[in-house]
């Protein structure tokens, strides 16, 4: 019945006018290959696929996809997973879209046709989580209680101002849950560290783990990384007083000697880090003559 509109494609003119879509008789048909298997390898992956199995109703598939912005053709691809997905599994399938902007998610909520002529042989209709439905939990209770609900809060709202108050809630959550039940505190942290990133709501889920004590060695999340830097800060702003109390020792040791000190010998000496430089220098202020020549160099080469 099919080869036909093949072989005779002036019918297909009458047969549309007969399903109401109108086509004009001068159209040109031209022969497509049928087949639509890949010539050449083609890696096509869903973010996500469940199999949910509800209590009140069949199975079906749930492909989620996270979508940071609005991509051309990607609704094209969408109707292929559904497609494929429904005729691999023979399973309805329903299409979750998560998104962290206004505008992306008004885009990905579609619908998306594929028609022409005034009739839509598929379209896809696609669920969308986002800022506008998901809620803000920035109760620590409530953040308890539904843990990981609070962390895609935290994502869905990551370009929000609230984040910030969503973050402190599940914190205050962790610091209660960790004990109790250690693997769900492990992910959110994990979660929230990969997805939150190098953004601003990352930097604020930076400051909050660096009031953490404990961390976990060698992994780098986040909590690690705070952790450390605020080691090292406090290494750095010890480093610093000393490095300032050394200067002082050596201005004040010229000063006693009536040396003057100019203003570019002054700086240099007011600037420098290094302690065991500064060392060598108040050494030699007991001795120069110039205060230029605390930074001459030794016989070994040393300044």
């Amino acid at each position: 019945m099919h080869r036909i509109f093949q072989e005779r494609p002036e019918i297909l003119a009458p047969v549309f006018g007969v399903l109401g879509v109108p086509l004009s008789a001068k159209a040109t048909v031209d022969a497509v290959t049928t087949d639509v298997t890949e010539s050449r390898p083609l890696e096509r992956r869903v973010d996500t696929v469940l199999r949910v199995g509800p209590s009140d109703g069949e199975d079906f598939l749930l492909a989620v996809e996270a979508q940071s912005g609005k991509v051309p053709g990607k609704e094209a691809s969408w109707a292929y997973y559904i497609s494929y997905l429904q005729a691999k599994f023979e399973l309805p399938v329903l299409l979750l879209v998560v998104c962290q902007d206004r505008a992306t998610a008004k885009w990905a909520a579609g619908p998306f046709d594929c028609s022409t002529r005034g009739w839509t042989a598929q379209r896809t209709y696609p669920l969308v989580a986002g800022p506008d439905n998901l809620p803000k939990i920035t109760d620590a209770r409530t953040a308890a209680k539904n843990l990981a609900l609070a962390a895609f809060s935290a994502l869905a709202h990551a370009r929000s101002s609230e984040c910030g108050a969503i973050l402190e809630a599940i914190s205050s959550a962790l610091l209660e849950i960790q004990q109790t039940d250690p693997d769900s505190a492990e992910y959110v942290f994990d979660f929230l560290d990969v997805t939150l990133g190098k953004t601003p709501a990352g930097e604020k889920w930076m400051e909050i783990m660096s009031t953490f004590v404990s961390y976990f060695p060698g992994r780098g999340t986040v909590r690690e990384t705070a952790y450390l830097k605020g080691l090292a800060d406090g290494e750095a702003k010890g480093e610093a007083r000393e490095a300032k109390g050394e200067a002082k020792g050596i201005l004040s040791v010229l000063e006693v000697r009536g040396i003057p000190v100019p203003d570019s010998v002054r700086e240099r000496i007011t600037s420098c880090t290094d302690l065991d430089r500064m060392d060598a220098w108040l050494e030699r202020s007991r001795t120069v003559e110039r205060a230029e020549d605390l930074f001459a160099e030794g016989p070994s080469g040393e300044p």
